[in-house]
C-alpha cells in the first residue's frame, strides 16, 4: 500500500506538469518567431565574438612561435674547409660499411664529392709505401695514419633543436657531424620554409651542417596556414604544392583512409618519399599494416605495429582516466599492447614481416631516444654525447 501512495504521489505531479506544458503551447506558438529570430542574433553575436577571439588567439600564438623560432645556421666562413676538386685520405684503415672487416692502411681519393680510388698503402705494422707510388697531386690531403674512416651515417629522423632546450641550430648541426651523421632527414628539421632555406644552404656549404633531406606534415607552409585540408583533392593539391617548393617527403600522422591514399598516391606520381608516425589519435583508422597497403614507404617510432597484431581486439582498451595530452600516459599506454597480439613467432607475427618485406615497407624505430627516456641522467653523461 506504502509503495502504490508513493506512485500515485509521483505521478499526479507528472501529470499536472504535463497538464500546464500542454495548455502552454498555444500561447508559445506565436512567439516561436521573434523567439527564433533572437536566437539567430545571439548565436551570429557569439559566433562573432568566438571567431574575434579566436583570431586573436592565432595571433598571439604566432607571435610566440615566431620568437621561438631556432636560429639558423651562421655563416660558414672560415669555419670547414671545401669543397674540394680532389681530397685525398692517406694511411687510414677503412670500414667499408658492407659487414667486411676494417681494411688498411689505404690512400681513399674523392673527387667532386665522389670517391674515385681506393688503393693500398702498405702493410699493417710496416713503413708506408714511398710516395710514387702513391695517389698524389690533391688539393687537400688529410694523413690519417692511425685513424679510422667509415661510410656517414644517415639519420631518419632528425629536428634541428627547439626553444628552449637547443635553440640554436648550429649547436645541433655539429653534434650530428661530430657524431658521424652526414646526411639528415628532418621530419622536419623545423618550420617548412625555416627547412627548405636551411637545405639549401647545406647544399651550397654555406653552413658547417649534414646534407640535408626534408620531409614535411600534412598541411605546413606558410601558403597553407589559414588552409584546411578536407577532402582527397585538398590532400592532392597540398602535395603538389609542397614538391613545387622543394619538399623531398611527407612526414604523415594517422590520417583518415581517403585522405591517407590521396596523399601517398599524389606522392608516389612526383616521386617524393613517405614516412609516418601513426599516432594513438587515429591509428585505430590507420595502422601500420593499413597505411603500407596504400603505399607508405616506412614508419617512424612503433605507434600503428602493435595495432596491425592485434589477436582479440580492434581499439586499445584504454584506461577510463587515459589523456592523450598526458605525455606518461601516450608514452605509458603505447608499450601496455604487449599481451593484445598475436606472439612472436607465430604464424600471423611472420606474415606481418613477410608482408612489409613485400610492400618494401621499412621501421624506423627511434629506439635510443625511448631508451634515454628510461634513465636520462646516463644518457645526458654519456661519453659521447
Amino acid at each position: 500500500m506504502t509503495h502504490r501512495r508513493s506512485f500515485v504521489l509521483v505521478l499526479r505531479p507528472l501529470m499536472a506538469l504535463a497538464l500546464l506544458v500542454a495548455l502552454a503551447l498555444p500561447l508559445a506558438a506565436p512567439l516561436d518567431a521573434a523567439t527564433e529570430q533572437r536566437r539567430r542574433n545571439r548565436d551570429a553575436q557569439s559566433a562573432a565574438t568566438s571567431t574575434a577571439e579566436a583570431s586573436e588567439a592565432k595571433e598571439k600564438e604566432e607571435e610566440e612561435e615566431e620568437r621561438k623560432q631556432v636560429e639558423p645556421g651562421p655563416d660558414r666562413g672560415e669555419d670547414g674547409a671545401g669543397p674540394f676538386d680532389r681530397l685525398i685520405i692517406r694511411g687510414v684503415t677503412m670500414i667499408d660499411g658492407t659487414g667486411s672487416p676494417p681494411l688498411g692502411p689505404v690512400d681513399i681519393v674523392v673527387e667532386g664529392n665522389r670517391i674515385a680510388e681506393i688503393k693500398s698503402a702498405g702493410t699493417p705494422g710496416l713503413p708506408m709505401k714511398d710516395d710514387e707510388d702513391r695517389p698524389g697531386d690533391g688539393d687537400y690531403v688529410i694523413e690519417a695514419e692511425g685513424w679510422f674512416v667509415m661510410p656517414g651515417i644517415v639519420d631518419l629522423h632528425t629536428h634541428a633543436g627547439g626553444v628552449p632546450k637547443a635553440p640554436m641550430a648550429e649547436y645541433v648541426y655539429k653534434l650530428w657531424l661530430a657524431h658521424g651523421v652526414t646526411t639528415a632527414r628532418g621530419v622536419p628539421n623545423g618550420p617548412f620554409e625555416w627547412s627548405l632555406s636551411e637545405k639549401a644552404r647545406s647544399a651550397a656549404n654555406e653552413i658547417a651542417a649534414p646534407r640535408m633531406v626534408s620531409y614535411h606534415r600534412m598541411g605546413s607552409g606558410e601558403a597553407w596556414k589559414d588552409r584546411k585540408i578536407r577532402t582527397p583533392e585538398d590532400a592532392r593539391e597540398w602535395v603538389r604544392w609542397a614538391h613545387d617548393q622543394g619538399a623531398d617527403g611527407l612526414k604523415l600522422g594517422a590520417h583518415p583512409p581517403a585522405i591517407m591514399a590521396a596523399l601517398l598516391d599524389e606522392a608516389r606520381q612526383h616521386g617524393m618519399g613517405s614516412t609516418a608516425h601513426l599516432a594513438q589519435m587515429g591509428v585505430a583508422q590507420m595502422n601500420a599494416i593499413d597505411a603500407a597497403r596504400l603505399g607508405l614507404g616506412s614508419m617512424t617510432h612503433f605507434y600503428g605495429l602493435f595495432e596491425s597484431l592485434y589477436k582479440d581486439h580492434d581499439v586499445q582498451p584504454w584506461p577510463a582516466d587515459m589523456n592523450y595530452r598526458d605525455e606518461q600516459h601516450r608514452f605509458g599506454q603505447v608499450a601496455r599492447q604487449w599481451n593484445l597480439i598475436h606472439p612472436r613467432g607465430s604464424d600471423q607475427w611472420n606474415a606481418l614481416i613477410d608482408e612489409f618485406l613485400e610492400l618494401d615497407f621499412y621501421i624506423n624505430p627511434t629506439m635510443t631516444i625511448y631508451s634515454a627516456g628510461r634513465d636520462v641522467m646516463r644518457a645526458r653523461n654519456a661519453d659521447w654525447h
